[in-house]
């Protein structure tokens, strides 16, 4: 046997290892161009609607606030530093504390 003969005989496991992975790596090529191609072909079309969000505050004595009706509460404020409230029945701010002079409700809705 010759130097080419043994030469060839070390190529070719050489060649079949490189092979799988070549094919491997073409069929990830092949898998991420379909995905792209999926994802690219699928358009976003926004809402032709657009809805803002407008909002506002409603201050009461005492301690409660309501918003008006189809507005909802997002937050409310109470007056002397209290800072533990609630929101009731949805649409209505209570102030926890047992002194309260003011409460605020802020009130929003979708347009």
């Amino acid at each position: 046997m010759g130097p080419s003969s043994c030469l060839l005989l070390i190529l070719i496991p050489l060649l079949q290892l490189i092979n799988p992975g070549s094919t491997q790596c073409s069929l990830d090529s092949i898998m991420d161009k379909k995905i792209k191609d999926v994802l690219n072909s699928l358009e976003y079309s926004p809402s032709p609607i657009s809805k803002k969000l407008s909002c506002a505050s409603v201050k009461s004595q005492g301690r409660l606030s309501s918003c008006p009706a189809g507005m909802a509460v997002t937050g409310c404020a109470c007056g002397y530093g209290c800072g533990s409230w609630d929101v009731q029945l949805e649409p209505t701010c209570h102030c926890q504390c047992s002194v309260v002079d003011w409460t605020t409700a802020r009130c929003c809705h979708l347009t």
